[in-house]
């Protein structure tokens, strides 16, 4: 026990660092990431990516759940539990014309639970918000200038740091807050150069944002008892319209290329908007809300179902013409829906492993935050794992698969087929024991 203590404290350590490296590296290769706040992030994490990401009224004493801060009273008093993620995302964009494939393999989270009290838990971790990742390259022919050639790339992640706390006010009813800080920084440019023609001026334009600022999401769920160690949960998260503070800059340049000779040209540079010092603004997220059920009976089966709601439309962003890419006709309200299940034939089985492991899938739909052209991009996917239990340990091993496309291929968009692919790691461990001796 002393040596798996020490050495989930050694896992944490060596982690740490390297995780909150990855918040910082492109987790990404979507032209949708060009848009809004990139990709968005998925609110659950770890054993119920596999369930659909169902997860708002989970509530399980051997998983870590981010989705609800209400669910760390779940775990017992006696329990330290550390869970760590690695992601890997495979993709197929294709438009009608032409088509492409990326991979994106990195560190996404890690998170702690356990119980200060006998009435108070919490929990604290850092996980991803959004990323931006993309580098589109467009050739068009223009009557009069020739072939032009526009490029936009962008990088950049948005990162949750999070500390939250849970109590039991009353039985079978728990409320938990998380305190959130929420940092990152995003860079998104665009550049049209004209190939064929000395007589226009190529254009440049370098934007920024960083974030960075506290918000709090609240959350709540109920226990209602049935017959034969059955019983039905009820879970509800809110988050009201979140401020944060924005810092944006840009430049604007123009070159035009002057042939001076049969081999040689000069450039004519002339910085139209030069580079700004950081123009410091308020930034309002939308208004956030989940409802979701989970019928459980113990050791066996969980069956959840969500619905998730978040009013980007309503949203206040900066450069609402520029870095947001018009974000009054791009974003719009967000809505997803997701049901999962876990089946155990026999969690405490002594000589079946396969009886004893935890099997999991589940659909997902969501109506994105992105309207373009007027198509509103959806994504469905299908998702399955299994949780392996660790030999001598409540510790488990979660793999999630998910398969799904995004987009279409109509109005000019661009239609992603994707294959994810999640391990993550549950440590569990009994820390808080006194010990006495005779």
């Amino acid at each position: 026990m002393g040596r798996f203590r020490k050495g989930s404290l050694w896992v944490g350590l060596i982690l740490f660092p390297t995780l909150l490296f990855a918040q910082f590296n492109n987790n990404t290769t979507s032209p949708y990431s060009r848009y809004g706040l990139g990709d968005l992030q998925p609110y659950t994490m770890g054993r119920t990516l596999a369930m659909g990401g169902a997860s708002l009224a989970s509530r399980n004493n051997q998983q870590i759940n981010l989705a609800n801060p209400a669910s760390y009273t779940a775990v017992d008093s006696l329990v330290f539990m550390f869970e760590f993620g690695l992601h890997g995302r495979f993709s197929r964009f294709s438009t009608k014309e032409n088509s492409m494939n990326a991979n994106d393999v990195n560190f996404r989270y890690f998170a702690m639970n356990f119980q200060i009290t006998n009435w108070l838990a919490t929990s604290l971790g850092l996980t991803p918000y959004s990323d931006v990742g993309y580098n589109v390259r467009i050739m068009d022919e223009v009557d009069n200038a020739g072939d032009i050639l526009f490029n936009y790339y962008g990088e950049g992640s948005i990162s949750k740091a999070f500390f939250g706390f849970a109590v039991d006010p009353v039985k079978n009813i728990s409320v938990g807050v998380n305190f959130n800080y929420m940092f990152g920084l995003l860079n998104r440019s665009a550049e049209t150069y004209f190939l064929e023609s000395s007589d226009f001026y190529n254009n440049q334009k370098y934007e920024n944002l960083r974030l960075r600022d506290f918000n709090i999401g609240l959350g709540v769920q109920g226990t209602l008892p049935l017959k034969n160690n059955q019983h039905l949960n009820a879970g509800i998260i809110l988050e009201n319209k979140p401020s944060f503070t924005g810092f944006y800059s840009d430049m604007t340049k123009k070159t035009l290329t002057i042939p001076t000779g049969s081999t040689s040209s000069r450039s004519d540079q002339d910085t139209i908007k030069p580079f700004s010092s950081e123009e410091r603004s308020r930034i309002e997220f939308p208004l956030t809300y989940g409802v979701g059920l989970s019928y459980v009976k113990e050791n066996s089966l969980e069956i959840n179902v969500d619905y998730y709601h978040q009013s980007w439309s309503k949203a206040i962003l900066p450069g609402r013409s520029n870095f947001m890419n018009e974000n009054d006709r791009i974003l719009t309200d967000l809505d997803k829906f997701a049901l999962g299940a876990e089946w155990i034939p026999d969690k405490f089985s002594i000589r079946s492993f396969l009886n004893r492991i935890a099997y999991r899938g589940g659909i997902k739909y969501e109506k994105s935050y992105l309207k373009i052209d007027n198509q509103q991009i959806n994504d469905f996917g299908i998702t399955f794992g299994v949780g392996l239990p660790v030999y001598r340990s409540n510790s488990t091993i979660n793999i999630a698969a998910e398969i799904g496309r995004r987009g279409t291929k109509q109005h000019n968009l661009v239609l992603e087929n994707y294959a994810k692919i999640n391990l993550s790691v549950n440590l569990y461990d009994l820390w808080f024991i006194q010990r006495r001796y005779d």
